[in-house]
């Protein structure tokens, strides 16, 4: 432990429990050593906040309920209660993409669903993170959906404002625009990828960020090295 690391004031949380689908599962972030054989940026979160907590022996707990493929409907019916029975105070939740995804979809009553879950949510006065969408404009594939995912994300903003959520701007992360940050099927995150997205979450907590090594905490000049070195099998 660095002289740092013990200097740091000690972060709020003591329970993170995690929402949503392959995004925040960690698809795309291959760990054989897993059970679900992946890491991802919420793993990485949880071993930083974890890491801290036990600088300054406090407790800390983490739940990831996130299932790739699920779909707004599927994941609150399977995840919001368990999450809520934990009592956390700390939630990170994004769903929606593969509803958005589909050939027909209401997204005033998508995301009429998603404002029900976040009241559930704030009600508990956890620290409630959520997101907006990934901005496809740089994808041939995905670019026919922009406006969706635009209009998406003016509802989450809505919603989030109305219960008091921090929002990860996610469409205004204009680094995700290097294929070398996504996998190789351009749809999940890859290592660098979900690395840059918990510095994103980390940094919007307010928490301060150490690598191991050096005790030194991630910057943002680490995190446009991290962009420009990523790993040869990420495109």
């Amino acid at each position: 432990m660095s002289v740092r690391e013990a200097s740091t004031p000690p972060h709020p949380y003591r329970r993170f429990v995690a929402l949503g689908d392959s995004f925040t599962e960690g698809l795309g972030d291959p760990d054989p050593a897993r059970p679900n054989g992946v890491r991802g940026w919420a793993d990485r979160v949880a071993e930083v906040l974890g890491a801290q907590a036990s600088v300054h022996d406090e407790e800390f707990g983490y739940a990831n309920f996130a299932i790739r493929g699920r779909k707004m409907r599927g994941v609150l019916a399977e995840q919001l209660e368990p999450a809520i029975a934990l009592d956390p105070d700390l939630v990170t939740i994004y769903v929606g993409a593969n509803d958005i995804m589909r050939p027909r979809v209401d997204l005033d009553a998508l995301v009429e669903q998603y404002d029900a879950a976040l009241a559930r949510l704030a009600a508990n006065r956890a620290r409630l993170l959520v997101w907006t969408a990934f901005d496809p404009g740089g994808s041939a594939t995905y670019r026919l959906l922009r406006g969706r995912f635009a209009l998406y994300n003016e509802l989450v903003r809505e919603s989030a404002d109305r219960h008091g959520a921090t929002i990860v701007d996610y469409w205004r992360l204009r680094e995700y625009r290097d294929w070398r940050l996504w996998d190789e099927d351009r749809m999940h995150m890859g290592p660098a990828g979900h690395q840059r997205m918990a510095i994103e979450v980390l940094d919007t907590l307010g928490v301060a960020q150490f690598s191991r090594s050096s005790g030194r905490p991630f910057s943002d000049k680490v995190a446009r090295s991290i962009t420009r070195e990523a790993p040869k099998d990420v495109r």
